[in-house]
């Protein structure tokens, strides 16, 4: 077993902890940053602060932001009328991304997973259902991942909105089964909402 000193096995520990990154890429980060000069590494530390201090979420759709309102929700020239339900902010990006989808947004937060403990209150549904009272929402689209969890918040879903009278559609299944919108290219995304259908 390699050992570091301390302060470098720590900083290799918490970079482990991050998603996706193994004991290599952990090692190689922390090299990385014994490199940076010391107000490399300052800004570094403020970058990583500032974010955890002064980033939220929407009081309306629940996407990151640093103010009361996420840019999208305060924009008056998106329709109001249609609302794209995602899991997380990663696949709100994924779908800006796309310029396709001219609405507004909601971030559940994840979705259904049982297995883990998530079930409906866990998710930002109550919330969903109480701006779709609220407003004059005519279409909310499902985009969650086409895989077991994603579509069974899908399905969920639409069991709980299509007695409120609004249209319910799902993006087509143009990313692959068991894939992530956030690796998804534009043009898959493209094809995907237009292909979007009734649930």
């Amino acid at each position: 077993m390699v050992q570091y000193a301390k302060p470098l096995a720590r900083l290799v520990g918490e970079f482990e902890k991050l998603p996706g990154i193994g004991p290599k890429s952990a090692q190689r980060l922390a090299f990385y940053v014994l490199r940076l000069s010391d107000e490399e590494a300052q800004s570094l530390g403020d970058a990583i602060k500032e974010v955890k201090a002064r980033i939220g979420f929407c009081k309306t759709c629940f996407n990151f932001t640093d103010q009361e309102q996420c840019d999208i929700c305060r924009d008056a020239r998106r329709d109001h009328g249609q609302i794209c339900v995602v899991a997380d902010p990663r696949d709100l990006i994924a779908m800006e991304k796309t310029g396709e989808f001219k609405g507004l947004y909601h971030v559940l937060q994840g979705v259904l997973a049982p297995m883990e403990g998530v079930g409906p209150d866990q998710l930002k549904i109550r919330e969903l259902l109480a701006r779709l009272r609220a407003d004059d929402v005519k279409e909310v689209v499902l985009a969650t991942n086409p895989n077991v969890e994603g579509d069974a918040t899908a399905m969920y879903l639409a069991g709980l909105l299509k007695p409120l009278g609004i249209r319910v559609t799902r993006i087509a299944h143009g990313v692959p089964v068991g894939g992530d919108l956030d690796y998804a290219d534009q043009a898959t995304l493209i094809q995907a909402f237009e292909g979007r259908r009734e649930m």
